[in-house]
């Protein structure tokens, strides 16, 4: 059996495009959920997530929330949540994990000003 290939059109650039007038007015947040796990590292994880934690307290720009399970990061733009993440990735290797796995979950909303408290606010 023959597979086809169909070529896509990369896009190459993933900033935030131009805001218009109506938009530079207001600030615009993204709000990220970000979990990870070095994986075979036993059950005791806890040097592995302070190393991620700091590369992400070095980042430029980011408000961070600390909870149990996951990290809530909050910035005006996603690549900056982005270049975060990717350090923090990286310096789990640094530590010696030989394999990471991570959750991200971002919410970009675009139509509304809002903070990360703003969200708890709404269902308390």
């Amino acid at each position: 059996m023959a597979f086809s290939t169909i070529a896509y059109p990369l896009a190459t650039d993933f900033s935030r495009p131009e805001p218009s007038a109506a938009m530079a007015r207001k600030e615009y947040h993204v709000i990220a959920e970000f979990s990870i796990h070095p994986i075979g590292e036993g059950t005791s994880v806890s040097r592995y997530i302070r190393r991620a934690l700091t590369e992400l307290k070095k980042a430029k720009g980011l408000r961070l929330q600390v909870t149990p399970m996951a990290t809530v990061i909050e910035a005006q733009k996603l690549s900056d949540i982005l270049s975060a993440v990717e350090a923090a990735h990286e310096s789990l290797f640094l530590t010696g994990a030989k394999r990471v796995d991570f959750i991200l979950r971002v919410d970009d909303r675009r139509d509304k000003e809002r903070r990360m408290e703003d969200k708890v606010r709404a269902v308390s």
